[in-house]
């Protein structure tokens, strides 16, 4: 499928960054210290959803601070051991600063140190910091587009994620998933792909970018 786009919004977690066993391993140690058993977790738990949602959804809210301050800091610990996905840095090279962002569920805190252990830099980051509702409200992807001083309707959104996606359309992006840590039947986007190995972005012929994928 060819999209036509003024600017691409990338998730980071699953879809440049592979992090799942990290972050599961995180998650579990941290519902353990709260009494909060795995299957609590998972009931409320959600790749692609902020920490604080999750922790405002198991916890007191007294306490919800203290364990996101908490999870954040598990996280942050183990970004070391972090790799980046195929076709990241490819895909990545071509585009100039001010044709993408990244939009991350994550705190700035911890994606600054996850991008920075696989060796990548974001000229526009946008974080769980930077809005007041986070995926899958369209507010995060929203302000992605806005930053760049483009339409969301002329941005394609790569994501791994089901509420990511939600996230995307709600906001009036096209949409390609990657099928890195959900099956691909999961995935509600306008094509989905194994990863960004299988996207080539070109300049468009009239101006813009021209997204191959699939």
């Amino acid at each position: 499928m060819m999209i036509s786009a003024d600017a691409l919004l990338f998730d980071m977690d699953g879809t440049l960054v592979d992090s799942g066993a990290v972050v599961e391993e995180c998650w579990a140690a941290w519902a353990a210290e709260y009494g909060i058993s795995p299957a609590e977790l998972a009931a409320r738990a959600g790749h692609g959803i902020p920490a604080r949602q999750i922790a405002a959804a198991l916890l007191p809210a007294a306490v919800v601070p203290e364990a996101v301050a908490r999870i954040e800091q598990l996280e942050i610990d183990r970004a070391g051991g972090l790799r980046v996905l195929p076709g990241t840095r490819e895909l990545l090279s071509v585009l100039p600063d001010g044709a993408w962002a990244i939009v991350t569920s994550c705190t700035r805190a911890l994606a600054e140190a996850r991008l920075k252990a696989v060796g990548l830099v974001a000229p526009t980051l946008v974080t769980a910091d930077d809005v007041a509702r986070g995926k899958p409200d369209p507010e995060p992807f929203a302000l992605g587009a806005r930053l760049l001083g483009v339409a969301a309707g002329r941005c394609v959104v790569f994501e791994d994620a089901p509420a990511g996606l939600a996230a995307a359309r709600g906001a009036g992006a096209r949409t390609v998933a990657v099928a890195t840590t959900h099956a691909a039947a999961r995935l509600e986007a306008d094509v989905v792909v194994g990863d960004l190995s299988c996207v080539d972005v070109r300049p468009g012929a009239g101006g813009g970018w021209a997204v191959r994928a699939g």
